[in-house]
């Protein structure tokens, strides 16, 4: 199989790119949706979580609450470090059961990774020696607050604090092989997707 580490800071597309990739063939790997599976109610994670905060991060049908978890974790460099604790152990064991499920084959694997650039700027890429490479999603963060306030219901303090508690788009641009520029609409962002595809098949298998 061939690897290709995708990242990109909250509000940049990523997850748009991960989806144009599969649509062409790939496989994908995602991070955060395995965050949300691990996060379910009765699942280890979860109950480590309302162990720590209590059932002021459960809302009232009982699923987390993301909103709550946020104002919580990106407030205090202590509680985001422990929600860390928590969930990356969890997410690296199941990230390596998925990959094992497609290792040997053809299949293009896309590890969609957005922590790939830690907030104090250093990369964990030598954590998946596999990687044939890596493809960033960049955005300018300005227009990232936008989208999250607009599309996904943050307010602007609390869009702001998360990208402050992000890698800067200068350490993720630094990392790639290949960036995607984000900026614009769909139907610019279409042929990018396509170009890291061919990109991506030329690659060499490297498990």
């Amino acid at each position: 199989m061939i690897e290709i580490g995708l990242t990109g800071g909250i509000g940049s597309g990523k997850s748009t790119v991960a989806d144009g990739l599969v649509a062409r063939g790939a496989v994908l790997i995602d991070a955060d949706r395995i965050v949300r599976d691990l996060q379910e109610p009765g699942r280890p994670v979860f109950k480590a979580m309302v162990k720590r905060w209590g059932d002021t991060i459960v809302a009232s049908d009982g699923t987390l609450d993301r909103a709550a978890i946020a104002e919580i974790a990106f407030s205090d460099d202590e509680e985001l470090t422990a929600l860390n604790d928590m969930v990356h152990p969890a997410v690296g064991k199941q990230m390596v059961r998925l990959r094992k499920k497609v290792e040997g084959t053809d299949a293009i694997v896309i590890l969609d990774i957005p922590l790939l650039v830690r907030p104090d700027g250093e990369s964990i890429a030598d954590q998946y020696a596999n990687l044939a490479g890596i493809v960033v999603v960049d955005v300018d963060p300005a227009l990232a607050v936008q989208r999250l306030v607009k599309f996904r219901g943050f307010s602007r303090k609390d869009a702001n604090a998360r990208i402050a508690n992000q890698a800067t788009r200068e350490a993720r641009r630094a990392v790639a092989d290949r960036v995607i520029d984000n900026s614009g609409t769909l139907e610019e962002l279409e042929p990018q997707i396509s170009f890291v595809w061919s990109w991506a098949t030329t690659l060499p298998h490297t498990a």
